[in-house]
């Protein structure tokens, strides 16, 4: 199983026949928190990406380039299967086999490609405008092409977000989903404001596995229980980590710069009983240590912690 390659693992995870939940990453340690977590795989949040790599908001502002590298930094982090946003797929269906490409050798095991016009923005916000059908379903078929030579198990996930623009029914949305299905989409995520009514519509209707996102105020926050009920194949996350670690931050932040050096006090206090346990660790400094001892010369080990003058070395508790 530990030889197995990360895209075959996704598509054995879907197999299982229950909702693979996928929260998201926006870099390498929120992934490492998530796999800690027990989740069997992860997203990689355009979201995210855009909030913490150039503070702007998801209208469609990264570039390829940009969500590539930190593709490759979270899959290069983690052992579960990796599933990152590639928007609009960055251009034409010409441009979306470079994306492909790119992705693939980032070592994500699938990508979520979306039917809007560029430049994107996020789908639960007003503005948007979606492409053809026609459009739509040759950026899958190219995306196909590149998927099927460089890696079959690599998984295209086909979003739809035309029900949120004037005058498209959920039957438009039924019938879109279904044409990405045969362009070669393995799953479909039909973004909208669903009812439960919809949602048992859309797994009745749409031709293939179906993804679900669970957004308060949007849609409705159904338990994984009735989500594995209604044969819902995977169920997304997007900002859960995005949004705790931003609030955080902020509650950090603010309280030390109301409390100075008497809150860093009480925080370090606190943090003594969290689970976490500590940065270093966590980060696996211990593991670090080890790999110098079998690698580096002795002399030099043994010389570099006898002569550290800190409190304690940096694999150690603090």
């Amino acid at each position: 199983m530990g030889s197995e390659k990360k895209t075959t693992k996704l598509r054995n995870l879907l197999k299982e026949g229950r909702t693979l939940v996928k929260p998201s990453a926006f870099d390498a340690l929120s992934a490492m928190i998530i796999e800690r977590a027990g989740f069997k795989c992860c997203g990689v949040t355009g979201y995210g990406v855009s909030a913490t790599l150039l503070g702007k908001p998801d209208l469609g502002l990264t570039t390829l380039s940009e969500v590539a590298m930190v593709t490759r930094h979270i899959a290069a982090a983690v052992n579960i299967p990796v599933i990152t946003d590639a928007d609009t797929g960055y251009g034409n269906a010409i441009n979306v086999m470079r994306t492909v490409d790119e992705f693939i050798r980032a070592g994500a095991a699938g990508l979520q490609l979306e039917d809007q016009v560029s430049p994107k923005r996020c789908g639960y916000v007003a503005g948007y405008q979606v492409i053809s059908v026609e459009e739509m379903v040759g950026k899958i078929r190219a995306a196909d092409r590149v998927r099927r030579e460089m890696d079959p198990d690599f998984v295209i996930t086909a979003r739809c977000d035309a029900r949120g623009t004037r005058g498209v029914s959920l039957d438009d949305v039924i019938e879109r989903c279904n044409a990405y299905l045969d362009a070669g989409a393995d799953i479909a995520f039909p973004v909208a404001s669903l009812t439960e009514e919809e949602l048992v519509r859309c797994v009745r209707e749409i031709r293939g596995p179906i993804q679900y996102i669970r957004t308060p105020g949007v849609t409705p926050l159904l338990s994984l229980e009735r989500l594995n009920e209604l044969g819902v194949a995977m169920v997304s996350n997007f900002d859960g980590a995005l949004e705790s670690s931003t609030r955080a931050m902020w509650d950090y932040m603010f309280a030390f710069a109301a409390d100075d050096i008497e809150f860093v006090k009480r925080y370090a206090e606190e943090a003594k009983s969290h689970p976490m346990g500590t940065m270093n660790n966590l980060l696996g400094f211990p593991e670090f240590r080890k790999l110098e001892e079998e690698f580096l010369p002795a002399q030099e080990v043994q010389e570099r912690y006898q002569s550290f003058a800190g409190s304690k070395p940096w694999d150690q508790e603090h």
